[in-house]
């Protein structure tokens, strides 16, 4: 099992950021992706379903953020807009599915500049 976040970088506030994470070794159509975020605590950023109908976001998000997944090339997008210096962490994505299977990827750093 692989899950390979991508994208992260440096930026100033009120930048945009696109991550990706690419997946494979289990059945990524049959999971509902994540992205987390590692920074002073750790923290829910955006939630999708496997049919990706359905989204779920941290309140801190507010309208910012936008979870997408494309089951054809096993990919999770997580586009990050109005970036702030509080969103300065390490974003990772993960893989849950109901039989508590969960996979996890080593992240990329997102550094936000004031």
């Amino acid at each position: 099992v692989h899950l390979v976040e991508s994208g992260g970088g440096l930026v100033q506030a009120g930048g945009s950021l696109n991550l990706s994470c690419v997946c494979s070794g289990f059945p990524f159509a049959d999971f509902r992706m994540n992205w987390y975020r590692r920074g002073p605590r750790k923290e829910m950023v955006a939630s999708i379903t496997q049919d990706g109908r359905s989204t779920d976001y941290g309140d801190f998000v507010k309208g910012r953020f936008t979870i997408s997944r494309d089951n054809v090339k096993n990919m999770v997008y997580l586009e990050m807009n109005n970036l702030k210096p509080e969103d300065t962490a390490l974003y990772y994505c993960t893989a849950g599915n109901q039989f508590g299977y969960r996979y996890y990827g080593e992240g990329t750093q997102v550094t936000v500049s004031a």
